[in-house]
């Protein structure tokens, strides 16, 4: 066992990093604090520092972060200032740049990763998640880990120095789904809202023992922009029309305003189906969560799954539609393989073992049935 493990956390994923440094005392059977004591000063006028109140020298660093934690909050002139992402990165680097090459090794533990929709390029745009990475090797990162990329193929812009590791989340919560739920395995189906979820979709049905699935094909007005992207027409289905009866799943990455999300759900029920469950590793509620409040009464869909990877304000979590899942314990088991340096691979991917799980559970349903 490396003893060097050390954890930095800043404000944005206090309660996360919390929940990790026990869960890897637990793995461990030991009883230490791993959090590295260290401040985050942020002036009047919006300037800020790192300040690392103990020695990292030869440690083995993980730096955990959420990007996406709107509830971050600092005095800013003469208004309160809610921090955004760019902010959060800005803040990454200052650790960094505070730990000044002393650590034996650094690793980033970012489950969303930094302007992870800005991955590509298809006219004269920016490409900032490219950028971020390879701005990340350049400081001497050795790796990064992060969940349910938007695009993983973006990890080609860092082919030498620095690893790319990316998890799933979906054993996780189809796993949490399946123990709280009364989900009829014999009778179910799984639905991607666009193309781009489909591999998601399809990872998913594969688990499940090769439950069929299918897809929405969104149709765009490309002359139109709104909230910087071009608006959904409508939705093509492809898949059986008639659903009568069955439980629905629907996966996806990401929930950005929820609008595509709920208007999948709405098609999915005039075509039949009983329940639906709505699934998607990040919940951001960018537009607040009238819509899924709306819906819910109205009974477009039965719970929304999702985890605890990015913010998610605590009075969402006791919604009757609502149910967290807490992925702090594998994050723990990553960590504490990384500096053990044994394999993560199985954790990342979690296929295998969550098909093992869905399999008992399977066989528990035909039991009881």
């Amino acid at each position: 066992m490396n003893k060097n493990l050390k954890l930095i956390v800043p404000e944005n994923f206090c309660e996360f990093g919390k929940k990790v440094n026990n869960h890897i005392n637990l793995i461990r059977n030991t009883n230490e604090n791993y959090i590295v004591d260290m401040n985050l000063v942020r002036f009047n006028d919006g300037e800020g520092k790192c300040v690392l109140n103990e020695s990292v020298r030869d440690q083995d660093i993980y730096i955990l972060t959420d990007v996406k934690n709107y509830d971050v909050t600092y005095k800013a002139q003469r208004g309160v200032h809610h921090m955004m992402p760019d902010e959060h990165y800005q803040d990454l680097k200052r650790i960094i740049s505070a730990i000044a090459g002393h650590a034996q090794k650094v690793t980033i533990v970012m489950p969303f990763l930094y302007q992870s929709r800005q991955d590509k390029r298809s006219s004269r745009e920016s490409l900032d998640c490219a950028m971020a990475l390879q701005e990340l090797e350049r400081y001497d990162i050795n790796e990064i880990v992060t969940f349910d990329a938007h695009n993983p193929i973006v990890a080609n812009a860092i082919p030498n120095k620095m690893t790319f590791s990316n998890g799933h989340a979906t054993g996780d919560i189809i796993l949490s789904m399946l123990e709280n739920e009364n989900i009829d395995l014999n009778n179910l189906f799984i639905v991607s809202p666009d193309e781009g979820a489909r591999t998601k979709a399809k990872f998913l049905a594969d688990i499940l023992g090769g439950t069929k699935f299918g897809h929405f094909d969104k149709r765009r007005d490309y002359n139109q922009l709104e909230d910087g992207k071009h608006p959904i027409v409508y939705h093509e289905f492809v898949g059986p029309n008639d659903l009568s009866g069955m439980d629905i799943i629907v996966i996806d990455d990401m929930i950005a305003s929820g609008a595509s999300l709920i208007d999948t759900a709405k098609q999915l029920k005039a075509r039949g189906a009983k329940h639906i469950y709505l699934m998607a590793t990040y919940s951001l509620f960018t537009k607040g969560i009238e819509i899924f409040a709306e819906a819910y009464n109205n009974g477009l869909f039965d719970k929304l799954y999702s985890t605890n990877l990015v913010y998610v304000p605590e009075e969402y979590k006791s919604l009757p539609w609502y149910h967290d899942v807490d992925c702090s314990y594998k994050v723990a088991e990553i960590i504490n393989n990384l500096n053990d340096g044994t394999p993560v691979r199985s954790l990342l991917n979690g296929r295998e073992e969550t098909a093992n799980k869905v399999k008992m559970l399977k066989k528990s349903f035909v039991c009881v049935g």
